[in-house]
């Protein structure tokens, strides 16, 4: 959700998104209020329901408000929403929004600015990267039929003036107040329906700023939007996101102050960054995982048979973390133990088959051994990542562990852009293992869980990159979803991440911490439970 596939930079930071293009070496003049920040070629056109990395996500958090939004620490509140109120069993949500809402053309936001909006999205005739975010909305399988209308809506939706709508779900979710914070929740206006390409190229928000220009692989410009009345009011005027091509280049030009804002750090700079008196750094526990993904459906590797469990155990088993983490990440990440972060609520290091985390040399042949006796494979298993988010130096690590270990010939497949990388997972191209990881889009176990790995989020409706099913699985989740106590809800979500240990259809491998620099000049500099610099704090003295 969310974003998130995020980009692994620096080998560090977010993963779902590299860095394209090329920065420029210059910044804005320190008196016009201008933040320039460290970003990376969005994927896609900015639309919110097609947005599900960090790339272009950074952008559309700015440019959209939702019904709630959240604070540094993750809890939610109010934003355009007046009031979300349930019904006894949660299954039924009356939500009013407040007036005076307006997108940045001057048109109202109404009650349908959100019903058309997740209406679009859900639709299959669509194509949004985000459907499966709606799957739980009564009338969602009808919107998944051959043949229906582009225009068609969730019944589930019902508009009863224009401040006031009804949402109908198809099983009780208590938590649904909190997911409706990620951006794919957020209203179009009007104009969007007449030409989405258009739009998406000059897109028309609500949010604490408005949209002014994309030069494509560049920058992209956003200025303060004077209208907004929420909470996250801009302190500066605006924010300039730099397109860099490398994080050294970005790191230098912090150091010399031609760039504001940066939200990773380069693997070079790891152990000093802190120390370094030309900027200012930020180091602290993140909630942002980095992860690789297997095909389900890779020969030799079938996601829930005997083979491919021992297969991807092996694999798993053989990669030094410890050693990636503290050699080439210089410290800044911790090695994972189960496939949330431990900034959430029920992360866990003692979960059946969280050994399958841990390197163990010696199992991993064993296993490696017992899937060859099932189907001899020769190995040359491809490890490809994005060649611009820094993650070089992570994979180089992670085939020579394993090929120490298995000596199958592993190997990296690096691809020049980000946006090519994450084009050709959509494109369900990738013939091996991948980059992947997840940025959390609101602050729940369940947000590391369903997006990635529930069934209705394979086959393109979703971020589940590797097309995981498993029946077991997504009733777990389900159940966890309907539950009346958020300890309840934890203990089925953890029962679901035991399936996810076993059969490995994403490999954990560490947690980033947020972790950033910015420039000497710029005060506010603070880092939110996305590991995202706080954008409207910023000031430039």
């Amino acid at each position: 959700m969310k974003k998130k596939a995020v980009a692994l930079v620096a080998a560090v930071a977010a993963l779902g998104m590299g860095l394209a293009g090329c920065g420029s070496s210059s910044s804005s003049s320190s008196d016009d209020g201008i933040i320039t920040a460290y970003g990376s070629e969005p994927q896609n056109p900015l639309i919110p329901g097609n947005t599900n990395e960090t790339g272009g996500g950074q952008v559309i958090d700015l440019l959209f408000s939702r019904l709630v939004s959240f604070k540094a620490d993750g809890t939610a509140q109010n934003e355009v929403a007046e009031s979300i109120t349930p019904n006894s069993d949660a299954t039924v949500y009356t939500i009013k929004i407040k007036d005076g809402w307006k997108f940045t053309d001057g048109t109202d936001v109404t009650a349908e600015s959100f019903t058309k909006a997740w209406s679009y999205t859900a639709n299959v005739t669509n194509a949004q990267l985000n459907a499966s975010f709606f799957s739980g909305i009564e009338g969602y399988d009808d919107l998944q039929k051959d043949g229906v209308a582009s225009d068609a809506q969730l019944s589930g939706l019902k508009v009863v003036d224009d401040h006031t709508f009804t949402v109908t779900l198809t099983s009780p979710d208590s938590a649904f107040p909190v997911e409706i914070g990620y951006s794919a929740f957020s209203p179009l206006p009007e104009s969007f329906y007449k030409d989405p390409s258009a739009f998406g190229e000059s897109p028309v928000g609500n949010g604490p700023y408005k949209f002014v220009s994309w030069d494509h692989n560049s920058q992209i410009v956003l200025t303060k939007n004077d209208d907004y009345a929420g909470n996250n009011v801009a302190k500066n005027n605006g924010v300039t996101f730099k397109i860099y091509t490398d994080t050294e280049s970005a790191y230098a030009d912090v150091q010399a102050g031609n760039l504001d804002v940066m939200n990773t750090v380069p693997t070079s700079a790891t152990k000093t960054f802190e120390s370094d008196s030309s900027v200012n750094a930020y180091n602290k526990a993140g909630s942002v995982i980095q992860t690789f993904t297997i095909p389900c459906s890779l020969e030799h590797f079938v996601c829930g048979t005997e083979e491919g469990n021992y297969r991807r155990q092996a694999i798993s088993m053989a990669i030094d973390r410890q050693s990636i983490v503290d050699k080439v990440l210089g410290g800044v990440a911790t090695v994972a133990t189960d496939f949330t972060s431990p900034v959430i609520d029920g992360y866990s290091k003692d979960l059946t088959g969280a050994d399958n985390l841990k390197y163990d040399a010696d199992k991993a042949k064993e296993l490696w051994a017992k899937a060859d006796a099932i189907s001899k494979y020769d190995g040359g298993l491809t490890f490809t990542y994005n060649s611009d988010g820094g993650a070089k130096a992570v994979y180089d690590a992670i085939v020579n562990s394993i090929n120490n270990v298995l000596d199958i010939n592993a190997t990296t497949n690096p691809i020049a852009t980000f946006s090519e990388f994450r084009s050709d997972i959509t494109d369900r191209k990738m013939t091996g293992a991948f980059r992947t990881g997840w940025q959390p889009d609101y602050p729940s176990i369940q947000n590391y869980l369903y997006p990635l790995f529930d069934s209705a989020a394979a086959d393109g409706k979703g971020s589940n990159d590797g097309d995981f099913k498993n029946d077991d699985f997504d009733k777990l989740c389900s159940q966890a979803a309907a539950a009346t106590s958020t300890d309840e809800a934890i203990k089925l979500y953890q029962q679901a991440e035991e399936i996810l240990l076993e059969q490995l259809p994403a490999v954990p491998l560490y947690y980033s911490n947020a972790d950033g620099v910015a420039a000497k000049d710029i005060s506010g500099f603070e880092m939110n439970w996305q590991n995202v610099p706080i954008y409207t704090e910023l000031v430039k003295s």
